[in-house]
């Protein structure tokens, strides 16, 4: 029978007869991927063809060179299994039976009704584990604090002066820079819609009320947790993979007491001060803007905003600092110590401990809304 050769392709594919009148097909050539190159769609068509007549002889002991690409070829040509009539040579049936081993792919799990509560009851069961964790550490530092009060020369002063460096005058840039474009924009914003309606003066009370009292304790705990939060749950979580917080407790030191007591007790005094710092400079670029815009002086705007705005307002915006400084650093170290020792835990703690402590700062403040509600207002 004439020979049918593919185009552009070294590999030869020649129908013949056998000695007892069956069909049979010689391949010869090169089948690897090199060889092949664009013609693996075409020829694995033409070979799904041939693999329909199951009384075919495949003869491929003319095959010069066969790789891995060549025999998946025509494995799947052949439908995953070998066809009944087949010869080989002694390299080319490692190959086959290579592939003839690999594992089917596994059925599908059926989605059953109850895997979405499945789902619901391990998140909570796993929040339920966090905020143990969270409140019997909080407990531990309660006992550290009482155990200082009594041996004041224990107290770790020169941890606590670290921290308040780190978290504290290290991020004064950074809070700055954010605080000074949200003061612009919130002024900007709100000049142009106060201009419709002749009240430009209330500028002053929008800035000092709205920055004072929820965007720079707002914005300073959230800055504060993805910097100095990260940094910390990083730290304990290094510590843990290079054995140093095992080499802490083989010698009798406390975890909490040199580790995270001096982190809350720093963040905690750092955090009003940058609350501080954040609000003043936001309202500088707010200025700025009122200047420019409503032609506002830097005198008058001053001298105004103490009337405009309870000194309540600054208080408010303080605790907020205070609170949310502690609640970082506890959370923070909290999942920092329940990293194990892989790096791959070291990366997932950090995020979940970030994320934990930005929600808690907004929880925080939506609490302070709700309590304080009255005050400054």
């Amino acid at each position: 029978m004439p020979g049918n050769q593919s185009s552009n392709s070294p590999m030869q594919i020649r129908q013949a007869a056998s000695e007892n009148g069956a069909p049979r097909l010689v391949l010869s050539g090169k089948c690897t991927l090199g060889a092949l190159k664009q013609q693996m769609q075409s020829l694995s068509a033409e070979l799904v063809t041939f693999a329909t007549n199951p009384n075919l002889h495949w003869d491929l002991t003319g095959i010069e060179q066969l790789d891995d690409a060549g025999a998946l070829l025509l494995w799947q040509a052949w439908g995953a299994r070998r066809p009944r009539n087949l010869e080989l040579r002694p390299e080319q049936e490692r190959l086959f039976n290579r592939l003839g081993n690999i594992p089917a792919t596994p059925e599908p799990v059926p989605r059953n009704l109850l895997d979405p509560v499945r789902a619901l009851g391990k998140t909570a069961f796993l929040v339920w584990e966090h905020l143990t964790g969270i409140i019997m550490l909080t407990g531990q530092l309660f006992l550290d604090v009482k155990y200082l009060a009594s041996h004041p020369a224990r107290i770790p002063w020169r941890e606590i002066s670290a921290t308040l460096f780190r978290t504290g005058a290290q991020a004064l840039g950074v809070t700055a820079l954010v605080g000074f474009l949200i003061g612009i924009v919130l002024s900007y914003l709100s000049s142009r819609q106060l201009q419709v309606y002749g009240a430009d003066i209330f500028i002053i009370n929008i800035l000092g009320v709205s920055i004072i009292r929820e965007l720079g304790p707002m914005l300073a705990a959230i800055l504060v947790a993805g910097r100095s939060g990260s940094s910390m749950t990083a730290q304990l979580g290094v510590m843990r993979v290079t054995e140093e917080l095992d080499a802490l407790a083989v010698m009798g030191i406390p975890h909490s007491m040199r580790l995270v007591l001096p982190k809350v007790i720093g963040l905690g005094i750092a955090m009003p001060l940058i609350v501080l710092w954040t609000s003043a400079i936001a309202l500088l670029g707010g200025m700025v803007v009122a200047e420019i815009q409503l032609g506002l002086s830097y005198q008058y705007f001053f001298n105004r905003l103490s009337d405009a705005v309870p000194i309540a307002n600054l208080w408010l915006g303080l605790g907020k600092g205070v609170v949310s400084g502690m609640a970082i650093a506890l959370i923070t170290c909290h999942f920092g110590l329940r990293i194990k020792s892989n790096t791959e835990s070291l990366g997932e703690g950090t995020t979940n401990a970030v994320v934990t402590a930005i929600t808690a700062v907004i929880i925080i403040d939506a609490i302070f809304a709700i309590i304080f509600s009255n005050v400054g207002l």
